[in-house]
Formats: structure tokens, C-alpha cells, sequence
């Protein structure tokens, strides 16, 4: 009866757990939701520039960037200067046999992205993949993010994965609407280095 007992206050506890990521994921979207297209590329200019001038971005070889949904900040033209100033740059490829994530090198964006399993740019089945302890940076989309490095995902995981077996230095990309006082936390979650908005950049005590 004890264990009964001990097990049902867990499940009732991640229950809870998940309608506070639910309702928070509703309260983010509906912020971004006023957001206009205009002030979305003026903060996601900022932005760029804030992470160009930032010395862990100036010093990292290789990074892995991501491709922007809609509403997320527009990393895009960040990853082709990038590419045009020698950095080694990666996108994330969705392994649908494994559920999971991998970062592949992409060199010429024309030719090798393409649309992904869920409608998101990704590198070509030819690209090769990057050792995720190899990455000296990984740039991490959110729905949210807390100034304690903790971070809100979309709910399916595959993310997390990633960030549990990548190295390097982990910056969350991020408008201000979108960081909140509390992220609602379990004990498998990856904390950043940096939270960084269009208008400042924080750094996580570890």
C-alpha cells in the first residue's frame, strides 16, 4: 500500500509538472502571437548582434545553429556569415528511426538544406554528422527560458536529447518576451551557460 501510495503522489506530481509546462507553452505563445513581423526582425537583428559581439561566440570553431520556426528568433543570416567568415557550422537532423536528433555540417545552403520530418529546415541525408562533444557552441531554441538557465521545449523531448550528450557551450536564443521568473524543472533537465535576448546577455552561475 506504502509504494501504492508513493507512486501515485509521483505521477500525480509530474502531472502537475506537465500542466504547468502546458499552461506556461500557451501563456508564450500568445505573447509572440502580438508580436509583429517588423519588431520580430528588428529583435532578431539585435540579437545576432548581441551573440557577434559576445567573446564565447568570437572564440567557438564550430557551431551548431538552428533553423527558426516562425515565431522564433531569426538566426538565418547570422549562420551565413558565419559560414563565410570559416566557422564550422551544423544544423540539427532528425534521425526518425533512433527519435533523436544528430548535428550535421552544412557548407553550402542552397544545395543542403532541405525540409526536415516536421516541416524544418535540416541538412541533406549526405551531410556529414558532427560528434555532438565536438560542437564548441550550440545555439538552443525555446518556447521559454528562467535566468537560471532552465529551459521550456515544445514538449517532445527530442531537444533534450541532444543537450544531454552535447559539449560545448549551450546559449539559449531567446526574445525577452519569452524568459520568465520560473521555468517548471525535472531532474534530467540541461541547464544553459547563457540566456541570450535582444537586449542582454546572462550569464548562469553553475
Amino acid at each position: 500500500m506504502a509504494r501504492c501510495l508513493v507512486r501515485s503522489a509521483k505521477e500525480k506530481s509530474k502531472m502537475n509538472l506537465n500542466e504547468q509546462k502546458i499552461a506556461l507553452r500557451k501563456k508564450i505563445r500568445a505573447e509572440l502571437e502580438k508580436k509583429t513581423e517588423e519588431k520580430r526582425r528588428l529583435d532578431s537583428k539585435k540579437l545576432c548582434a548581441k551573440l557577434k559581439g559576445q567573446s564565447f561566440f568570437q572564440a567557438a570553431a564550430t557551431v551548431l545553429f538552428f533553423a527558426p520556426l516562425p515565431n522564433e528568433a531569426d538566426v538565418w543570416p547570422l549562420l551565413e556569415e558565419s559560414l563565410a567568415a570559416g566557422k564550422t557550422v551544423a544544423l540539427p537532423r532528425f534521425d526518425s528511426a533512433r527519435k533523436n536528433y544528430s548535428a550535421c555540417r552544412v557548407q553550402h545552403l542552397i544545395m543542403e538544406v532541405v525540409s526536415g520530418q516536421f516541416g524544418i529546415r535540416e541538412p541533406d541525408p549526405d551531410c556529414i554528422e558532427i560528434p555532438l562533444d565536438q560542437l564548441d557552441l550550440i545555439l538552443v531554441p525555446g518556447v521559454a527560458f528562467d535566468l537560471h538557465g532552465h529551459r521550456l521545449g515544445r514538449g517532445k523531448g527530442f531537444y533534450d536529447r541532444l543537450l544531454t550528450e552535447a559539449g560545448g557551450v549551450k546559449c539559449g536564443m531567446t526574445f525577452d518576451e519569452q524568459v520568465v521568473n520560473e521555468i517548471p524543472k525535472e531532474s534530467h533537465d540541461i541547464h544553459m551557460n547563457f540566456i541570450l535576448t535582444p537586449t542582454r546577455c546572462v550569464t548562469v552561475a553553475s
